[in-house]
């Protein structure tokens, strides 16, 4: 065989071996479970932890589930772990069945918050505004899914400031559609909001303020995972428990999922790979 062909084959076969135990040193790692609730939010960040995690080398199985059903797949230890822990009002009840059962490793986000939402060149600084400039917002307040929190608490806010603006429910995206229709046409729009949510990667919002704290403060997304998990896999516990990143940060990763086609996987790979400075803080040194 020519030198250069024995060469290039050599390297081959080199190449194949380092690919094959690099291959094995990851299944090594083992396999970390984690689950989710599809909110846009949580599939940003659980999608950035497997693609972490596997980029330490461990396998990653991701199940969506509903919130109670997440929470007890951890306590049972169906699941690893969750990254999607909203703490301490919205998933209080949660945290109270199963905290016994849970290791809480503190929050991965800080800086939650829940309001009425409205571009930034509206004239309306604050909630009691609204009835003042209620004819330029048509009379309403656009919200999402008549079931969740947010539009109880809406409810609430309209009685207790007497406004003279109906509550419109529909879904996140008639809401959001909405939202830019009315900023496309410089227009009065009052939204039902919350961070972290891509819409304030893509357009210049603010929060009307709330003087009465009909909404309460602000809240943290927690990660949790199973009791043992530190003693069983540490490698993978020490990268759950130093995961942590911004609204803004989580904002890019939800505002690439908006995409048309997308894939959320793909997109949370790209994002690590884009961001090596902030996701080297979140691996073990070793």
């Amino acid at each position: 065989m020519p030198k250069q062909p024995m060469r290039i084959a050599g390297l081959a076969l080199i190449a194949g071996a380092s690919l094959t135990a690099a291959t094995a040193q990851a299944q090594d790692k083992g396999s970390v479970h984690l689950a989710y609730v599809e909110w846009a939010s949580e599939v940003a960040s659980t999608n950035v932890m497997r693609a972490v995690l596997e980029q330490a080398g461990y396998e990653v199985e991701m199940t969506s589930l509903s919130a109670a059903a997440m929470w007890q797949s951890v306590a049972t230890g169906d699941a690893d772990g969750i990254v999607a822990a909203w703490l301490p009002t919205t998933h209080a009840d949660y945290l109270e069945r199963v905290g016994d059962q849970v290791d809480d490793l503190g929050p991965n986000l800080d800086g939650t918050k829940l309001g009425l939402v409205v571009p930034a060149y509206s004239e309306a600084d604050s909630i009691a505004d609204l009835n003042e400039h209620a004819e330029a917002f048509e009379g309403k307040i656009t919200g999402i899914d008549p079931g969740a929190g947010i539009m109880s608490l809406t409810e609430q806010v309209v009685e207790d400031y007497d406004l003279d603006l109906d509550v419109q429910s529909g879904s996140g995206a008639t809401m959001t559609a909405a939202l830019k229709s009315a900023i496309d046409n410089q227009e009065e729009i009052a939204v039902t909001g919350w961070t972290p949510h891509w819409m304030f990667a893509r357009w210049d919002l603010k929060y009307l303020e709330d003087p009465k704290n009909v909404y309460g403060g602000a809240e943290q997304i927690h990660t949790i995972v199973r009791d043992g998990l530190e003693e069983d896999l540490p490698g993978a516990y020490a990268i759950l428990d130093a995961f942590e990143w911004t609204p803004e940060q989580m904002g890019e990763v939800m505002l690439m999922n908006q995409e048309k086609d997308s894939d959320p996987y793909e997109n949370a790979k790209q994002w690590v790979e884009d961001n090596q400075d902030l996701v080297q803080e979140w691996l073990p040194e070793a």
